[in-house]
């Protein structure tokens, strides 16, 4: 994710402090839009990430709500992810962010004191709402800032019909079966693979992370990075192993990313398993192109398995004026008729208690709801995660290929971590 430069935020931040005017002005809810006593704002501005083609309607629809609830209006913009980094970063590099920020990281703003937390625009009921792990996740120096607005949990997916012709009777449950199915699957020949494996650019972080997590390992312990740890060394070994000596995956496994790939692959039926979750369900429903099932992660050992998860953030930036209305919009989103349709509409997971009771009559999240409560999630509450994260995008897949070598790499991103460059 692109970043300001700890100098320009540090400026804007003293600009947001006394009404964004030292960073080129702004147009969101500002002292703009303030009625000339209090300086409460009547509009403020939402700048969403879009999801897929049926995001702005939402939002148009939330902020028909929203003003006839409230007399004030809120302006959205939804913005692809592949420009939302950008364009918010521009957006705050120039002291005019929107009010609230819906985007995957949050923590380097709250370090920098731009952003309201819970305390300032949540309600009680609706902070006691929200699923622990979470407000974990969102919570910066014992603060919660990150505001979740859906959730994705990861499972694995499984091509019946190429575990029929296999022999394969059941879904894996150590690594042990996982290698010996993976085997199995690609001996058919025919161009099918055993797994999909994408540890491209793309996610790599979030590939690696479930199945560090089925190894007892973390990227953090007690506080501390332990990107290299003995677990996470292991497990990626055991990654390379799939790919260089069983040659059970996709070629350059390292290069792969995950929607253009894995799953394109997963879904053409040439590959008998991969890491998925809801949205790829919906996509495979709609194509109908493979029979397919899902189950929970194999673990090394055949303990309890774990899910990897990811969450969203919608963040609110401290602006003149703008409290009552920030708070007015997260009291409306958090509506159950709001905050679960959204969730549905998207082919999400839910955040709050409420939303876990209202989607456990929907079956095939069944595998999902049964673990969200102990979703594993990556450091987003570090403000040095998003720096992590780029360098592990940007190099895990060497680890992977024939040449690599898992300990070296690790050992490097754990340097980078412990430097915070």
């Amino acid at each position: 994710m692109a970043r300001l430069t700890r100098t320009s935020v540090l400026v804007c931040t003293a600009a947001l402090a006394v009404g964004l005017t030292a960073c080129g002005g702004g147009t969101g809810a500002s002292s703009n839009d303030a009625d000339g006593k209090s300086g409460d704002a009547k509009t403020i501005k939402l700048v969403a990430a879009e999801y897929s083609s049926g995001t702005k309607a939402f939002w148009d629809k939330f902020a028909t709500a929203y003003k006839a609830k409230t007399g004030n209006t809120l302006d959205v913009q939804v913005v692809s992810w592949t420009d939302i980094d950008q364009q918010s970063s521009t957006m705050i590099q120039n002291g005019n962010p929107p009010d609230i920020l819906n985007l995957n990281a949050y923590a380097s703003y709250a370090k920098d004191d731009l952003l309201y937390s819970a305390d300032d625009v949540l309600s009680p009921a609706v902070k006691d709402d929200l699923i622990p792990a979470f407000v974990k996740s969102g919570t910066y120096n014992g603060k919660l800032y990150g505001m979740p607005d859906l959730s994705s949990a990861r499972a694995l997916f499984y091509n019946k019909k190429l575990f029929q012709q296999a022999g394969i009777s059941a879904p894996p449950t150590t690594w042990a079966d996982f290698e010996a199915d993976a085997k199995k699957v690609s001996a058919l020949g025919g161009g099918n693979v055993g797994y999909a494996m994408p540890l491209g650019p793309e996610e790599s972080q979030a590939e690696f992370s479930i199945w560090l997590v089925n190894n007892g390992g973390d990227w953090k312990t007690d506080g501390k990075w332990s990107i290299n740890s003995a677990k996470n060394v292991e497990t990626l070994n055991f990654l390379k192993k799939l790919a260089v000596t069983d040659k059970v995956t996709q070629n350059n496994p390292g290069k792969t990313n995950r929607t253009d790939g894995a799953f394109a692959l997963f879904g053409s039926g040439k590959a008998g398993m991969v890491v998925g979750f809801s949205p790829l369900s919906a996509e495979l429903d709609k194509s109908k192109a493979v029979d397919y099932a899902v189950a929970p992660m194999p673990s090394a050992d055949g303990s309890a398995p774990q899910t990897y998860g990811v969450t969203d953030y919608l963040m609110a930036f401290k602006k003149k004026g703008n409290q009552d209305a920030v708070k007015a919009f997260y009291d409306l989103y958090y509506q159950p008729d709001q905050v679960n349709t959204f969730i549905k509409a998207e082919g999400f997971l839910p955040v709050t208690k409420t939303g876990l009771t209202t989607f456990q009559s929907e079956k095939a999240l069944a595998v999902y709801l049964q673990t969200l409560p102990n979703v594993h999630l990556t450091p987003t509450d570090d403000p040095g995660w998003d720096k992590v994260k780029l360098a592990v995008q940007q190099n895990l897949g060497s680890a992977v290929a024939p040449d690599g070598n898992p300990q070296k790499v690790l050992d490097a991103l754990q340097q980078q971590a412990e430097s915070g460059s």
